[in-house]
């Protein structure tokens, strides 16, 4: 592999959900996470690695450990008759616990890292993409919906079941995300790995189609790739340069034509250390008004 990262990237990605659950928390009966004293609306980043690794197995071709392209941490089942689903050990079998072999065919390990149970031991690979968790940029509203299923509550009775689900009618998200190239080293990440990650966060949030996560957009995406001699620096929490502007009530924001998007203070972080930095490369959605226009500078990203 011989274009392993050897350099330090970060990233921002902003997308919005229209009346869905982005990422409902099984402990409170599924409800969408909200920071109960700001009304911001949480996706974890496990959930967001989640749209991207099922984007890169349904649609890139990462889904056969035979042919040396996989995901490994995926649901498999094994019997089908009981529907067993394998845990760690036997998916780390698949490979004849080869942790050589995980990593050179497994993209979300070489990507996110992971834990790996071998026969006799383990191995932890560190991920060199690592994202903190995303947050809303205005505080979201929750709405309940209650309604009534199709199906007879029991054998014998007219009643029908009743479905509750809560929904926002509006979510503006952002992630911070950063790749690491001390990491990269090695995960083996490459290059052509990251091109992947990037198309996957993309279209992979348009893809979504479970009636829960159904009407999400990708609205931007940026990164940032620093020199390799830029000694490890870099300018960090980009996900606190953007901000809403122009919504007369951030309560009341229901569509991506509310609003514009403020992202003067992230160019001038970017003005300010051009010295370290290599390139800028993004993409964004022709529906998403920024404040200030994107720098003539910055390249155009293409999948």
């Amino acid at each position: 592999m011989s274009n392993i990262i050897n350099k330090k990237s970060e990233l921002l990605f902003c997308y919005d959900v229209t009346d869905a659950n982005p990422n409902g928390d099984p402990s409170d009966s599924n409800k969408p996470r909200i920071d109960e004293e700001t009304k911001i609306n949480i996706v974890t980043d496990v959930r967001f690695k989640r749209t991207i690794r099922d984007y890169l197995y349904e649609y890139e071709g990462y889904n056969n450990y035979k042919n040396g392209k996989d995901i490994f941490i995926r649901e498999i089942v094994y019997d089908e008759e009981n529907q067993y689903i394998q845990d760690a050990k036997k998916r780390a079998a698949d490979f004849k616990n080869k942790w050589e072999q995980i990593i050179q065919t497994c993209i979300d390990i070489r990507l996110f890292g992971g834990v790996i149970p071998l026969e006799k031991d383990s191995i932890t690979f560190t991920g060199p993409v690592q994202f903190r968790m995303g947050r809303s940029l205005h505080p979201v509203e929750l709405v309940h919906i209650k309604g009534t299923g199709a199906f007879a509550s029991k054998e014998g009775t007219k009643q029908k079941t009743f479905r509750d689900e809560y929904i926002l009618p509006y979510s503006f998200i952002v992630f911070y995300g950063i790749i690491n190239e001390k990491a990269a080293q090695h995960t083996k990440l490459t290059e052509d790995d990251v091109n992947l990650m990037l198309k996957a966060m993309w279209n992979g949030t348009k893809t979504l189609i479970s009636r829960s996560k159904f009407g999400q957009m990708p609205r931007l995406l940026i990164k940032i790739d620093y020199k390799v001699d830029a000694n490890s620096f870099f300018i960090g929490d980009l996900d606190k340069k953007v901000k809403i502007t122009g919504a007369e009530n951030l309560f009341k924001i229901r569509k991506i034509s509310d609003f514009k998007l403020d992202i003067s203070d992230l160019i001038k972080a970017i003005s300010q250390y051009k010295d370290k930095i290599e390139s800028v490369s993004y993409l964004i959605d022709k529906d998403l008004e920024t404040l200030e226009k994107v720098p003539s500078d910055w390249k155009m990203i293409n999948f």
